[in-house]
């Protein structure tokens, strides 16, 4: 991500969630689609994929929006009601002295990010996140049609992927379901205090009503 919405600090915090399904990794490594080509999916085809979740909205960063300009043309998908972090993002540029590793000012090139969690990203690269900063110089973070840990939020459960291709759809998929079902549950399970909260105080209500 370029830039994340004032939520979603760049460093200090840590998003985490049990009871990831279990998901199937594509193989990596297999030939790549020229970027560009007719096999490759353009970035409005992506979005299209992803807002074909259920109750999935997209925010588009703006002037209007109040980001800052840096994230402007950034788009942020986010599960039901919640808007305080999204689950997967897709972005056009680099963000200079902060996110550039994957070289997104050339041409052609968008990345998509989301956000698996700790377990899923460990189980796909076979490390927690915390250890990504040990792993860094074997990872080519400008390769397109693999997936990878988010050059600078894989600490904190992200993974990204450059120009996904045809075949990498069904993985890709598979990982925007999972990430948006991590989401959805996070909001249901910071609803059930409140929602506690509020039953509890109308059958208070109900039972002074009541006549003696």
């Amino acid at each position: 991500m370029t830039s994340v919405p004032e939520s979603l600090p760049a460093a200090g915090r840590s998003f985490d969630a049990a009871g990831s399904p279990d998901l199937v990794a594509a193989p990596i490594g297999e030939p790549h689609a020229s970027i560009g080509g007719p096999s490759v999916p353009t970035l409005a085809e992506i979005a299209e994929r992803i807002l074909a979740l259920p109750d999935v909205t997209q925010v588009r960063a703006d002037a209007q929006s109040g980001a800052p300009e840096a994230s402007w043309g950034d788009r942020f998908f986010f599960a039901g009601p919640n808007r305080r972090l999204p689950f997967a993002t897709i972005v056009e540029h680099d963000t200079p002295g902060f996110d550039e590793d994957s070289h997104l000012d050339r041409p052609g090139i968008f990345r998509l990010n989301v956000h698996v969690g700790r377990e899923e990203f460990q189980r796909r690269f076979g490390y927690p996140p915390a250890e990504l900063p040990d792993h860094r110089s074997g990872i080519d973070f400008t390769r397109c049609d693999e997936v990878l840990p988010h050059p600078a939020y894989g600490t904190y459960g992200w993974a990204c992927v450059l120009n996904p291709g045809i075949r990498r759809l069904p993985e890709v998929d598979q990982l925007l379901s999972h990430a948006r079902g991590r989401a959805a549950g996070e909001h249901r399970r910071a609803r059930e205090p409140a929602d506690a909260a509020a039953r509890a105080v109308l059958e208070s209500s109900t039972t002074r009503a009541d006549p003696a």
